[in-house]
């Protein structure tokens, strides 16, 4: 794919091996994070001391568009629980719910979805929709993880652990721009 900048993670070689024909589901995710920069060193961070892996996605959008892949579509990427192993992550570059995620107090998402930002994904999302027979469904991070877990300002008090892309996504674009399908729970079966 072309205007896209390889960035490898550190530990890229350390995820395990897939074929990409076995990728069938994008997962859209929000950085929750201020910036590129700071997403890399969330990226870079080893989550899984036996494997010396973290948490990230393939993809990664920035606000202005620019697209960097950090994990190449032959390993899999460690950002949806459960879903790993036929997903692909993308990530855009979203302050989301930043810096307090847990916090009740701080729920609200504020930051809209650059138009430049949500037009490379669209363009992204057809490419790959191209080069890779069996992707077929779209979800979003909030749709796979469904988790409540005590809020940091207030154990008493639930909040939902993932919540990414947020309210502000724009589905019905991102969906009549790709043809690909919402996910639904029976995706799963």
């Amino acid at each position: 794919m072309s205007g896209i900048v390889e960035r490898p993670l550190s530990y890229t070689e350390a995820l395990e091996p897939r074929s990409p024909e076995s990728i069938r589901l994008a997962v859209i995710h929000a950085t929750e994070l201020p910036d590129l920069a700071t997403a890399r060193q969330y990226g870079e961070r080893v989550h899984y001391p036996e494997s010396g892996t973290g948490n990230s996605g393939h993809f990664y959008i920035d606000r202005d568009g620019r697209i960097e892949q950090w994990v190449p579509l032959a390993r899999v990427a460690h950002h949806a629980r459960g879903h790993n192993a036929d997903s692909i992550g993308i990530e855009l570059i979203n302050r989301g719910r930043w810096p307090d995620w847990h916090d009740s107090r701080h729920q609200e998402w504020e930051e809209t979805y650059p138009e430049a930002q949500i037009q490379a994904l669209a363009e992204l999302l057809a490419t790959l929709k191209e080069e890779l027979p069996a992707l077929t469904v779209i979800a979003g991070h909030d749709q796979l993880d469904h988790d409540w877990i005590e809020a940091s300002d207030s154990p008493e008090v639930m909040v939902r652990r993932k919540t990414d892309p947020g309210p502000e996504f724009p589905w019905t674009q991102v969906l009549s721009a790709t043809g690909l399908q919402p996910y639904h729970e029976r995706d799963d079966r």
